[in-house]
């Protein structure tokens, strides 16, 4: 039997992503985010787990690096990746959202922003361009991958288009939300040569998945 390849991202979705493979039997071994080795085998399920970027996740699976991934539906709006997309895992729930300094919170904030033109720091720059086209704004988007937080305290930016869970960190820098772009979840994605190619055991995976979130409703 031929080995099937899982890219699991580094971060907060590490864990629920582990123990939902946990929970089907595919995971007996020591699965450690920080791991030395880059790819971990699993010869009992015969599953290699290779532990990346999440932003890199589309890319492994749609050239085939790695047979399925879990990664936030953030990732692969901007990514717009040629991958299958069969189950919303429903965990990892966040959003997408824009945020700056409390003068910008204002009832008819879209409509006064139509009237500027703004810098907006995200690492998003694909979704927040359609987004803002979508409502006219014009702005300049400046490409950050870290700290983004950081822009508006510096003058790198005026605005931010980011992940938000909590909203702290936003609070601990003087910065408030101010509109929600996108509900976020995590998603199972599949390269779609191997769901030709290896069917049976990649749909039975999808399957058990499917009857664990299932169970979870329950």
């Amino acid at each position: 039997m031929s080995y099937l390849t899982v890219a699991l991202p580094k971060g907060r979705l590490f864990e629920p992503s582990v123990d939902l493979f946990r929970r089907l039997g595919l995971v007996n071994i020591d699965l450690q985010e920080k791991s030395r080795q880059l790819i971990l085998t699993d010869e009992k399920s015969k599953m290699k787990f290779v532990i990346v970027r999440a932003h890199d996740i589309p890319t492994y699976v749609e050239h085939g690096a790695a047979d399925f991934g879990i990664v936030g539906k953030d990732v692969l709006l901007e990514k717009s990746s040629d991958v299958y997309q069969p189950l919303d895992l429903k965990f990892g729930r966040c959003r997408l959202s824009i945020a700056g300094p409390k003068e910008f919170k204002k009832p008819d904030f879209w409509e006064e922003l139509s009237k500027q033109h703004v810098r907006i720091a995200s690492k998003f720059t694909n979704l927040s361009r359609e987004y803002l086209n979508e409502r006219g704004i014009q702005a300049d988007l400046i490409k950050l991958y870290g700290s983004i937080e950081l822009a508006p305290l510096t003058g790198l930016a005026d605005l931010i288009i980011d992940i938000v869970d909590t909203g702290k960190t936003l609070q601990a820098n003087g910065l408030v939300e101010l509109d929600t772009l996108l509900e976020v979840t995590s998603w199972l994605i599949v390269n779609k040569v191997s769901l030709t190619t290896q069917f049976d055991r990649v749909d039975q995976i999808i399957k058990g998945m499917q009857k664990q979130l299932e169970g979870e409703k329950a």
